[in-house]
C-alpha cells in the first residue's frame, strides 16, 4: 500500500513531504493568529481597564464643580443642609480653586470661604452613599415626623455620642461626651431637628476623619480645625502641609508674612526649625497624656502634617490614628514571625508560641517622628558647618537615641529622652537669638562708621 502512494504520478515521496509541511505551516499561522488575538484582546481590555480606573478618579474641576453643584441642588430640594450650605449654594460666598484629591469616591478641594482659604472634604462623593440614619426610617414607618415621634435635641446627643465612641473605638463606658461647640447649640435648641439636619448630621458622622478631628479640635490645637459643613462635605482650615521631597520638610516661603520676633527680627530658617520641632514634641505630649486613651499615629510623615503662622504642628491627615482600645485590636492579629505585626508605623511582637501578635504597641509616635522627620533635620548634611557646634551633637546624638528608644517597653527612658530633646531645642533658639542680635548689633555698627566717614 505505502508503494502504491509513492507510485502516483507527479507525487512521489517529495510531494507527500511538501504536503505534510504545507499542513504544519497552515496549523502555525492559525495558532500565531489566534495567539496574536488572544493578545490583543487581553492588551485592549487591560488599556481599557487601566483607563476606566485612572480616569473614573481623575482629579478634574469640571467633575469637582459637577459634585458641589449636586450638592447644592439637594440643599434646595431639603434633602440636606449646613452652615456651609447657604454661603456655597446661594450666597456665592465659597469660591472652588482647585481639586486636591480624589480616589474611590474620596474628594479633596481647595476652596476659598469668605476670603478664608478652605479644603472641602467628603470620604464619599455623593450624599445617598451614606447610611441613612435608622431612626428617620422608624419615624417614616411610625406615620410621619409630627408629634410624639420627633427626635428631641437630647435624643440626637445620645445617638451622635454611641456614633462617635463606636467611630473611635471607644468603650461604651468611655467619658467622652460631644464637642463643646455642638453642646452649646444643643442646649440653646428648642425645636426638633428636621429631616435634612439629621441626615448631613448622620453623614458626617459616618467620616472616620471628620469625627476625630471635630472631637479633638475642643481638647487640643495639634490638629486641623473644623471650619463648618454642607450635606456630606466639611470645610477644615487650609494649612501649610510638609512635603516628603524637601529636607527642610516645611518652606520658610510660606511663612513670608509672619509677625517680627523681637525688635527687628524676622522668622528665618535657623529659627523656624527648632520651634517646629518643639511643637511636635508638644504634639506628642499632648496625645499620650492629655486623653482618657493613648492616641497612636500610624502613618506619620510630612505630608500628614502642617505648621500654622506660630509654627504649632498639626495633624491634617489623620485617617490612620487611633485610640489604645482600637490599636489593640488592630495589633492583636495572627502571626509567625514580628514582620507580620507591622501595621504601617505602628508595630508590635509575635508570640511564636501563641501565633499571636502583641495587643500593645513596642515603637511610640516619637520613636517614629525622630526617624522620619528629626534625623533629617539635624542631619550634618543639612547642617552644614554649624553641625560641630557642641550643641548640635549634642542634638544628633539625642535624635539617635530617641530612634533606637522603643517606647512601648522604655517608657521611662522615652520620657527622660523627650525632656533632653526640649532641652536641646530650647537652648539653640536662645543661642540662634544671641548670634543674630550680635550679628545685627554688628551690622549696625558698621553703618555707623561708613557714615561718619562719609
Amino acid at each position: 500500500m505505502l508503494w502504491a502512494v509513492r507510485s502516483v504520478p507527479g507525487l512521489g515521496r517529495g510531494g507527500t513531504v511538501l504536503r505534510w509541511l504545507r499542513g504544519r505551516v497552515c496549523r502555525r499561522s492559525t495558532l500565531i493568529f489566534i495567539l496574536l488575538w488572544l493578545v490583543s484582546w487581553l492588551s485592549l481590555s487591560g488599556l481599557l481597564f487601566v483607563h476606566r480606573s485612572m480616569f473614573s478618579d481623575l482629579c478634574t474641576d469640571d467633575k469637582s464643580r459637577r459634585i458641589l453643584q449636586r450638592v447644592c441642588e439637594e440643599y434646595q430640594q431639603g434633602v440636606l443642609t449646613g452652615d456651609l450650605c447657604e454661603d456655597l449654594c446661594v450666597g456665592g460666598h465659597v469660591e472652588y480653586k482647585r481639586c486636591l484629591y480624589y480616589e474611590n469616591g474620596k474628594k479633596v478641594m481647595a476652596a476659598s470661604w469668605r476670603g478664608l482659604p478652605v479644603v472641602l472634604k467628603s470620604k464619599l462623593e455623593n450624599f445617598s452613599s451614606y447610611e441613612a440614619l435608622a431612626l428617620l426610617e422608624y419615624q417614616d414607618g411610625a406615620g410621619g415626623t409630627g408629634g410624639e415621634e420627633e427626635l428631641s435635641p437630647l435624643d440626637v446627643v445620645f445617638y451622635a455620642t454611641l456614633e462617635i465612641k463606636n467611630s473611635l473605638g471607644l468603650e461604651a463606658e468611655t467619658n467622652l461626651s460631644l464637642p463643646r461647640f455642638w453642646s452649646q447649640r444643643l442646649k440653646e435648641r428648642e425645636q426638633p431637628y428636621t429631616r435634612a439636619e439629621l441626615a448631613s448630621l448622620w453623614a458626617l458622622l459616618q467620616q472616620e476623619e471628620y469625627t476625630f478631628l471635630r472631637v479633638m479640635q475642643d481638647l487640643t490645637d495639634h490638629v486641623a480645625k473644623v471650619l463648618g459643613s454642607c450635606g456630606h462635605f466639611y470645610a477644615v482650615e487650609y494649612l501649610a502641609a510638609g512635603h516628603a521631597w524637601d529636607q527642610n520638610i516645611f518652606s520658610i516661603d510660606d511663612f513670608s508674612q509672619s509677625p517680627q520676633d523681637g525688635p527687628g527680627r524676622t522668622l528665618m530658617e535657623v529659627d523656624m526649625v527648632p520651634r517646629v520641632a518643639l511643637s511636635f514634641l508638644d504634639m506628642v505630649g499632648h496625645f499620650e497624656n492629655d486623653f482618657s486613651h493613648h492616641l497612636h499615629l500610624c502613618d506619620i510623615k510630612p505630608e500628614n502634617f502642617a505648621i500654622r503662622k506660630d509654627m504649632t504642628v498639626a495633624a491634617i491627615d489623620v485617617d490612620m490614628a487611633f485610640f489604645e482600645p482600637k490599636m489593640q485590636d488592630i495589633l492583636e492579629q495572627n502571626c509567625t514571625n514580628d514582620n507580620d505585626c507591622n501595621f504601617f508605623d505602628c508595630i508590635s511582637k509575635c508570640d511564636t508560641k501563641r501565633n499571636k501578635c502583641g495587643s500593645r504597641r513596642q515603637n511610640s509616635n516619637l520613636q517614629v517622628i525622630c526617624e522620619k522627620i528629626f534625623r533629617s533635620w539635624f542631619s550634618p548634611t543639612l547642617l552644614g558647618d554649624k553641625a560641630e557646634r557642641p550643641l548640635q551633637l549634642e542634638l544628633q546624638q539625642a535624635v539617635q537615641d530617641c530612634v533606637e528608644t522603643e517606647g512601648g517597653e522604655e517608657v521611662e527612658r522615652a520620657r527622660a529622652i523627650r525632656l533632653k530633646l526640649q532641652g536641646l531645642l530650647t537652648q539653640l533658639i536662645q543661642e540662634e537669638l544671641v548670634n543674630h542680635q550680635s550679628q545685627k548689633q554688628a551690622r549696625e555698627t558698621h553703618r555707623v562708621h561708613t557714615a561718619l566717614n562719609f
